[in-house]
């Protein structure tokens, strides 16, 4: 065995883990582009609807094109950064395309980032303009007023506000998207993704997920996030489906609305559908026949949220990994019945190895920090060359500092992240094997645990979101654990909150754990 364990050694099939066995498909330059084919195919099928505005795949392709127009005429062509800032709607959809369509490289932003964090991200890429996608979202407009953006709007699809920024450096690559990561651990980093590794992935769509025409998909991770922009938004449109695009996630809405809209596929994080399945059980729902595909992204799974989510929707919750990086990277797949929580094998066309933290060999069967190579993958973080050279290597691998081990079927297993790692009297503590022990208890909707150094050690905290009314700890929850986890393992402390701090994609903002127990603790 070399010094990385390398999926390509391992008793597999090899068609699914080798870059070489499957090229990525041929296609179009611009992801816009997939629509536009779309649209010269079914042009009266509904595209995309937000609750309040709907077009049809013609009615899209329509309204890009004037979009386009309005954007050449305030001076923006190819190369150009065009910072978009905007929440789920067919305003953001619409602008994002027009953009691209423009040959412009998109700088995507959620508008429910602080005033601060949106002018420090504009500081740092120096766009050509900022659009801020005033239809339907006040934090938007918000944005617009501080800045004094000029208004503006389409018949079709509704307001916006244009900033010209004087700052700007000229123009650079064209195409492409660059994509602030949320931050959950120290200052956002531009991540650079060509419209070739977003096509990649709305192609898997159709081919893993089998997502088409008959399509009803329901988008609440937010489409200025990777998985929403790649896997739901392109995913659904690339391949003729409706998309129903939702700004906010509230859980009696949502289980409303799989009904009302007789929804087919649904993906979100886990903590969302976490939350579907307390409010699900509680109110006696069940699923609608037409629901036939979940899927969880953005942060492990739970097994015990998996077990529930799968009772209420009497569906497979599907597994999937990747992140900002390196968009998707492996999947599970309809024909293996993934009764775990191993986030399957890589997608046609990506290789992945391990490498132990040290550089040495990684055992067989072991641990180590995964590394990733694909059409999926980053060519870099912007104006940080420094950073991209060491997670990414000239041949195309790049570090995920994600731990993980992968199965003698090649499926992956994530462990945790490299960072993350708490060393408890010399032992090391994944704080992903301790949430899911936690997770297990009945009175625990989701949890999140985070190492709090102490003189020569360090703290075990555990924040817990309960599943029912009332703050009090579970009294049995001590030994429930002593029956999960080693005694080194136990959290020395345990804090509940109403609600875990969560990013617009749903993670977990273990940032503000790390502030909360610094403020909290002695």
């Amino acid at each position: 065995m070399s010094a990385a364990q390398i999926c390509e050694s391992m008793p597999v099939d090899l068609a699914r883990t080798t870059v070489d066995a499957d090229p990525a498909p041929a296609g179009p330059a611009r992801f816009v582009d997939l629509i536009r084919a779309a649209a010269a195919r079914t042009p009266d099928a509904l595209a995309v609807a937000d609750g309040t505005r709907t077009l049809t795949y013609g009615g899209v392709v329509q309204a890009v094109e004037r979009l386009a127009r309005q954007l050449g005429a305030r001076g923006i062509g190819p190369g150009d950064r065009v910072m978009v800032v905007g929440e789920n709607g067919v305003a953001l959809a619409a602008l994002l395309l027009a953009a691209n369509r423009a040959g412009a490289r998109l700088v995507l932003e959620n508008a429910r980032r602080a005033g601060p964090e949106v002018a420090g991200i504009v500081a740092h890429c120096r766009p050509r303009a900022v659009i801020f996608v005033t239809e339907g979202s006040e934090d938007a407009a918000r944005h617009a007023a501080r800045f004094e953006a000029e208004p503006g709007t389409d018949p079709a699809v509704g307001t916006f506000a244009f900033l010209p920024c004087a700052e700007s450096d000229g123009p650079g690559e064209e195409g492409g998207v660059l994509i602030y990561t949320t931050g959950t651990t120290g200052t956002p980093k531009g991540v650079i993704l060509k419209d070739g590794s977003l096509i990649f992935i709305a192609t898997m769509m159709e081919r893993l997920r089998r997502i088409g025409p008959a399509d009803r998909v329901y988008g609440i991770l937010p489409i200025t996030h990777i998985m929403g922009l790649a896997s739901v938004f392109l995913g659904t449109l690339r391949n003729g489906g409706a998309l129903h695009l939702r700004a906010r996630f509230a859980a009696d809405q949502c289980l409303d609305e799989i009904d009302a809209l007789r929804i087919t596929a649904l993906q979100g994080a886990t903590a969302m559908f976490a939350k579907l399945a307390e409010r699900g059980r509680a109110r006696g729902w069940r699923a609608p026949a037409s629901l036939r595909f979940t899927a969880a992204g953005g942060c492990p799974i739970d097994l015990t949220v998996k077990r529930k989510v799968e009772d209420l929707f009497g569906t497979t919750l599907h597994n999937g990994y990747g992140l900002t990086e390196a968009a998707a990277i492996c999947w599970t797949r309809f024909e293996d019945g993934t009764p775990d929580d191993s986030v399957g094998p890589p997608l046609p066309g990506v290789a992945v190895k391990l490498v132990a933290v040290d550089g040495g060999a990684a055992e067989p069967g072991g641990t180590g920090e995964l590394w990733v190579r694909g059409p999926n993958v980053t060519t870099g973080y912007f104006r940080d060359p420094d950073l991209t050279a060491r997670c990414l290597t000239e041949d195309g691998w790049f570090n995920t500092q994600d731990l993980a081990r992968i199965g003698p079927d090649g499926r992956v297993f994530i462990v945790g992240r490299t960072k993350d790692v708490i060393i408890r009297s010399g032992f090391n503590v994944y704080p992903l094997e301790v949430e899911t022990a936690l997770n297990r208890h009945p009175a625990v909707a989701q949890s999140a645990v985070i190492g709090r150094p102490v003189e020569g050690n360090e703290e075990i905290v555990a924040f817990l979101e309960l599943s029912g009314p009332g703050s009090a700890i579970p009294d049995d929850l001590g030994d429930h654990l002593r029956a999960a986890l080693s005694p080194y393992k136990h959290p020395t402390t345990l804090i509940v909150l109403p609600a875990l701090p969560l990013a617009a994609n749903g993670k977990v903002l273990k940032a503000q754990l790390q502030s909360l127990a610094k403020d909290r603790l002695p």
